[in-house]
């Protein structure tokens, strides 16, 4: 192979990556909006009494961390990262589909089990961030955490396209320690508890994982890339 010649993986990426990509921008940014349109018509109309979400042990030991909160926010870029893999827009819509029913799911519980968490004590608007935070993201629709749900739901489908396209074994760790990051960053900004934190990743798996049956079959990798794939984190 010359030199200059790409890997395999790395052709069938950025294959992905360039397919639809306008239509895959815009359709992200257009679906995101319009859950932020759900979101805060859920939270100013809740249908019962606001449930205050009790804390963990798990909470008292992550102390506030107001560092985390730029890792909280790169969720909007990760959410990014599913559908920008996807080969076609069959593919896409499925995908479009799975996560808009998850998201649907999602305000359906804060509707009619309206939650929060509990108050810190003291006033975080000081720290930067942390007042546009509040004004965009309320502490109140705690459980399940789609912070958290959108972010187990993207670290599933974007591990099996890497395992698709033979990724090597760092890319597939940096993918799921991504997940991890920001599930981790919920807790530590405080926008969630242990228990928000832990139905959202079940939220996230009850959709992930039918979509991965329940999808177009898959189109043939390019044909630099006719690597078999192993399990999980395998080379």
């Amino acid at each position: 192979m010359p030199p200059y010649a790409l890997s395999p993986w790395t052709a069938e990426i950025g294959l992905r990556m360039r397919k639809l990509f306008w239509l895959k921008l815009v359709g992200t940014t257009a679906i995101t909006t319009l859950f932020f349109v759900g979101y805060f018509h859920v939270l100013r109309n809740p249908a019962y009494p606001v449930f205050e979400m009790p804390l963990t042990a798990l909470d008292r030991w992550i102390g506030f961390q107001p560092e985390a909160l730029f890792i909280y926010l790169t969720l909007w870029l990760y959410i990014g990262v599913g559908p920008g893999l996807q080969r076609s827009f069959a593919e896409l819509n499925v995908y479009g589909l799975w996560l808009g029913a998850m998201c649907l799911a999602g305000l359906g519980f804060f509707h009619f089990w309206p939650t929060a968490v509990p108050p810190l004590g003291f006033d975080v608007s000081g720290y930067p961030g942390f007042a546009m935070l509040q004004g965009v993201d309320a502490a109140d629709n705690a459980c399940p955490s789609l912070h958290v749900a959108t972010a187990m739901f993207t670290v599933i489908r974007v591990e099996q396209v890497l395992r698709d396209a033979a990724a090597p074994r760092w890319l597939r760790a940096f993918n799921l320690l991504w997940f991890l990051a920001i599930a981790w960053s919920t807790l530590a900004v405080k926008q969630h508890v242990a228990l928000d934190a832990l139905a959202g990743a079940l939220l996230g798996l009850a959709f992930a994982l039918p979509s991965l049956r329940w999808r177009p079959a898959p189109q043939p990798l390019s044909s630099s890339n006719k690597h078999r794939t192993g399990g999980p984190l395998s080379p």
